[in-house]
């Protein structure tokens, strides 16, 4: 199969241009689509190229288009005048592969909201629907909301990506009102939704207002994961991620989850200085103890390192209990129940990972075997170290 994907270097199009090279080049080994040519199509294109590739198109995704243009009129030349030069290349060489079009909810508000970019979307709706009449071929319309995610283009038609640029650079930002809802949707899953209609497997809908609701020969078609957020909701959880590297707290950030989606996204928009952060590491003379992270929760990660021949720990907890897990060197794990004599024991090495519980209300230490070599231990705690509450006690094992 062969794409042509107009806009190319946009962001959804660059989204889905890497998306299908990953399928086309045999790294997505999770979808059985075969692709064997990428078309990218963008502004800097040439005539001819248009032509070459509407003549070897197996599908089209046009998601080429004008959303800041210098002059109302441009949006109309942009959206709508490019759709028509398009569907007359592919008439021209009579291929009636599928056609996709990215278009707008704006174009939902036609007679309501009278504005140019809507009005431009909705015309190459209905250009679309006409060559759909007149070719027999496929057409796919999506009304997109507003989008998100790598790569989007901040301070031009995207209030997250804005936002994210100027939390993750330091810049100044303004929300004029903290309870605007958004619909928001991320583009991994969007590119999701196009392999779909990729497979012949699109989601169709009609229109209720602004809301699609699915039907399976709808007129349209949608992709069915959004998100609607607030503004405040939004600058709220970029405050924590910014605030992460000092605070090491990452926060609920769900499968499928609205904060995980963002957290990638601001990620990819900070700058070199910021990708990498000091972590305050806990030093003596029995070596180091540097937390790494905390979560809301599911408690902390962190990492102690042991000198030669040093016995850490001595303390047992109430509630609290951790996995130890040697992961360079070689150790010794004991563990005694308090009031008791008996003591379990582990001897443990990096060659051979595993995971040993400390259990509430057995005091625990861990020896370092090695009289040259240090002991470096991943450590991991059920909850984050309260200094109000820390329940830990000394006693030796």
């Amino acid at each position: 199969m062969k794409i042509l994907v107009t806009g190319a270097k946009g962001f959804v199009g660059k989204n889905l241009c890497e998306n299908l090279k990953n399928i086309r080049d045999g790294k997505n080994r999770t979808t059985d689509l075969v692709i064997d040519d990428v078309f990218e199509y963008d502004i800097d294109s040439t005539v001819e190229q248009l032509n070459e590739y509407c003549k070897k198109a197996d599908f089209v995704f046009n998601l080429a288009g004008v959303n800041r243009p210098k002059t109302q009129e441009e949006f109309m030349q942009g959206n709508f005048g490019f759709a028509t030069r398009l569907l007359d290349t592919l008439k021209k060489y009579n291929n009636k592969c599928p056609v996709m079009l990215s278009s707008s909810v704006q174009a939902t508000l036609i007679g309501r909201y009278d504005g140019e970019y809507g009005r431009s979307k909705k015309a190459g709706e209905e250009l679309f629907f006409e060559y759909e009449k007149e070719t027999g071929a496929k057409v796919l319309v999506y009304r997109f909301p507003n989008l998100f995610g790598k790569w989007c283009r901040p301070n031009y038609n995207s209030a997250v990506a804005t936002f994210c640029n100027a939390f993750a650079n330091d810049l100044p930002y303004t929300v004029n009102d903290r309870s605007f809802e958004l619909e928001l949707l991320y583009v991994d899953d969007l590119v999701d939704e196009m392999l779909c209609a990729l497979k012949g497997a699109a989601h169709r809908c009609e229109y209720d207002g602004l809301t699609p609701v699915p039907q399976d020969n709808g007129r349209y078609c949608y992709a069915p994961i959004t998100h609607k957020v607030t503004l405040g909701e939004i600058v709220d959880l970029l405050q924590t991620f910014k605030n992460q590297p000092q605070t090491l707290i990452v926060p609920e950030i769900p499968k499928g989850g609205f904060a995980k989606k963002l957290y990638s996204t601001y990620l990819s928009y900070l700058p070199k200085e910021k990708v990498a952060f000091p972590l305050k590491m806990n030093i003596d003379y029995r070596g180091s103890f540097t937390e790494l992270i905390k979560t809301a929760n599911c408690g902390q990660i962190s990492v102690n390192i042991s000198k030669p021949g040093i016995t850490k720990g001595q303390h047992w907890h109430n509630t609290k209990w951790e996995f130890f897990i040697v992961v360079k060197g070689r150790a010794l794990i004991q563990e005694r129940k308090i009031g008791t004599n008996e003591i379990i024991q582990f001897e443990v090495s990096g060659d051979n990972i595993q995971a040993v519980h400390m259990l509430p209300g057995y005091t625990h230490n861990i020896i370092n075997l090695s009289d040259t070599e240090e002991l470096i231990t991943v450590m991991w705690a059920n909850e984050t170290f309260d200094p109000n509450k820390p329940d830990t006690f000394g006693e030796k094992v």
